[in-house]
């Protein structure tokens, strides 16, 4: 008996051995994840703790690294024991190809082989970096890069142009529209750009460095363009509201002196284009890549040899999503008869009945949000 009860705790004591040889081989560091996604049907990137039945891209990810066995199921359930940190939360229905997240992982072989075996094939990681100890993804990104994807009638003046899938967008009007888009270049104030934010909110202040929109082209009979904005950060909803006040201009509903009016004081009635067709890029990092880059430990964190497998996962999962709920659910064109009821003249309150109409028409949730203002 007492044999038994021996080789029992030899066995034990051999078992346990193995566990901790297989963490010593494999130990746990802080690394980055580049991740690319299609939003549609998730309630945008944040874990909602508590409330499973709305679905977010993290319970898939977390869920994820628990089956590869990167990272222990109790770190699973409470995120911070993995110091996990976004560097972007995406709203409900948002897409990103350029999303990054920190955390602690164990190093196990072919990590994002077994990571994305137990993901779904619209969810992504294309890239791994070590990072120093104390990285954290959010407060270390010095800008952000979102591209917005829009059917180009958006752009069709109201009164002179046809506004359907066979409008074309000719030169000058696309000259206008990056005219217009150029003037949001620099600081201003953007608290008419988002919700519970008064004009003398020093937050409410944005860097934005640069805002264009590219050359249109066809897919599926519809003529589309990208608008590619990159600013320090965003506040909620703000890409889509700059993106809406420039088409209400081009349309003719506004008049162009609406744009620097709204960085005034003064309440200015903004719509908020719908969120299809937001797509978080990239992030970037150029300060930390400036001090730790090139030090001889860790990498710069760019991914100039992940660009194409982010490119091909674009053209399957995202541009497609985008192409396809567009032609199926209008969200552009039913957003775009919402416009009229706007008041672009007054800047009374009076406007916000208005805004709960526009609301109602453009239920995918969008998000430009990368910092605390937006939660």
């Amino acid at each position: 008996e007492e044999n038994g009860h021996q080789s029992k705790r030899l066995k034990r004591d051999a078992d346990e051995e193995d566990a901790e040889d297989q963490n010593k081989k494999s130990p746990k560091r802080k690394i980055v994840l580049l991740m690319a996604y299609s939003g549609k049907g998730y309630h945008g990137m944040q874990r909602n703790v508590g409330s499973s039945q709305f679905k977010t891209i993290e319970d898939d990810l977390v869920s994820a690294l628990v089956q590869s066995g990167c990272i222990p199921e109790n770190h699973g359930e409470d995120m911070k024991k993995m110091s996990f940190q976004r560097c972007a939360r995406t709203d409900k229905g948002v897409s990103a190809a350029g999303q990054i997240v920190s955390l602690k992982v164990r190093l196990i072989d072919d990590i994002l082989e077994k990571i994305n075996n137990h993901l779904p094939s619209h969810i992504r990681i294309l890239g791994l970096k070590r990072v120093t100890g104390g990285f954290n993804s959010k407060n270390k990104c010095d800008a952000r890069t979102y591209s917005y994807m829009l059917p180009t009638f958006a752009f069709a003046h109201k009164d002179h142009e046809v506004q359907e899938e066979v409008f074309r967008l000719d030169k000058e009007t696309l000259s206008k529209v990056n005219k217009l888009l150029a003037c949001y270049k620099g600081t201003h104030n953007f608290h008419n750009f988002t919700s519970q934010k008064g004009p003398k909110d020093p937050s409410a202040k944005r860097y934005i460095m640069e805002m264009y929109c590219g050359e249109p082209f066809v897919r599926e009979n519809i003529e589309f363009a990208v608008i590619k904005v990159k600013g320090q950060s965003f506040m909620m909803h703000q890409i889509r509201k700059m993106i809406g006040l420039v088409i209400a201009v081009v349309k003719g509903y506004a008049p162009e002196s609406i744009v620097e009016r709204s960085w005034g004081e003064e309440k200015v009635d903004v719509p908020k284009a719908p969120g299809l067709g937001l797509v978080l890029e990239r992030v970037h990092f150029e300060k930390y890549n400036r001090r730790f880059g090139n030090d001889g430990l860790h990498e710069p964190l760019e991914w100039t040899e992940e660009e194409e497998k982010i490119a091909v996962f674009k053209e399957q999962y995202i541009y497609p999503t985008i192409i396809n709920t567009e032609r199926e659910e209008k969200s552009m064109v039913n957003w775009l008869s919402t416009l009229p009821i706007h008041d672009f003249n007054s800047s009374a309150v009076e406007s916000q009945a208005n805004n709960k109409t526009s609301k109602n028409s453009s239920d995918v949730e969008g998000s430009d949000d990368d910092d605390d203002d937006s939660d």
